[in-house]
């Protein structure tokens, strides 16, 4: 998962006024009318999903994944029809959020569609989803009190949230040392199998971004190796393998613009080269 900075001014004053104006028609339905409205109106969310893209660069905010070979999906983070809160019960959701931008995150099909883990044979996918920690207040078309709900699901679009996930030795997905309780794990490993974070797929292309960074993190420190064994030999590096070179490729695959970007500051990470992570304001760029 990453950290996506959403940003308006990407988005065409136009496709915001569409929306506001179908919202305001929404308002002003009685409730047996909602939910064909806005399945007759899903061109509208639709619309987004160029501007959603641009903001993480073309890649899904729940996955990383860039596959420029499958469609994307603009998901409601909070379901716009029904949202099921356990295997058993389920309920209208956010009707109240379909057309709010706020709400859209750009999402990778097998993040955001039913499908099987190829391992497990587990079921994945975000489809309806929405569970809340137990004792969590519930919002309503009523009561539309969000910020006071618990999710279950982080949010790509809050940085406290993507603070609790990063990518861990395996390829695979797991809790970083902020998550300090049990509703912290709890929600990192929800998130990571209803999301389908760890599909074979995701966990290659991860190890594949990690592999890349450990050969070159090693022949930086074969050249310094060498470096320290003489004047010769340190003229020699100094001229022909440039270490600045190989550190500034390393540190260009830390930006939010590259393929698996969290993959590579995980793995500069085990090596001890921490340091080299780009942070978000030394890049000028957003998540």
């Amino acid at each position: 998962m990453i950290y996506v900075r959403r940003d308006p001014t990407l988005i065409p004053e136009n496709v915001l006024r569409v929306a506001e104006r179908v919202q305001a028609k929404l308002e002003a339905l009685p409730p047996e009318k909602r939910s064909e409205f806005i399945e007759k109106k899903s061109h509208v969310w639709r619309s987004f999903a160029r501007y959603l893209a641009k903001m993480s660069y073309g890649k899904c905010w729940y996955s990383e994944s860039d596959c420029v070979q499958s469609f994307k999906d603009v998901d409601h983070y909070r379901p716009k029809k029904q949202a099921k809160r356990s295997d058993a019960e389920a309920d209208e959701g956010y009707p109240w959020l379909a057309f709010s931008w706020d709400n859209f995150r750009l999402a990778a099909q097998r993040s955001n569609q039913i499908n099987r883990d190829e391992d497990t044979e587990e079921s994945v996918g975000k489809g309806a989803w929405f569970p809340l920690m137990q004792g969590s207040k519930l919002a309503t078309w009523d009561d539309r009190c969000v910020a006071e709900e618990r999710p279950v699901l982080l949010d790509p679009a809050r940085i406290t949230d993507v603070r609790l996930i990063e990518v861990t030795a395996t390829g695979k997905m797991g809790p970083t040392r902020l998550c300090l309780g049990e509703y912290e794990r709890t929600r990192v490993s929800t998130t990571v199998k209803l999301l389908g974070l760890d599909l074979p797929g995701l966990v290659s292309a991860r190890l594949r971004a990690m592999r890349f960074v450990q050969e070159v993190v090693e022949l930086v420190e074969k050249n310094k190796t060498a470096a320290e064994l003489g004047e010769a030999a340190s003229a020699f590096v100094s001229t022909h393998l440039r270490a600045d070179s190989q550190l500034d490729m390393l540190q260009r695959l830390t930006l939010p613009d590259q393929p698996f970007a969290s993959a590579a500051r995980a793995q500069l990470k085990l090596m001890g080269y921490e340091d080299l992570c780009l942070r978000l304001e030394q890049a000028g760029l957003a998540a």
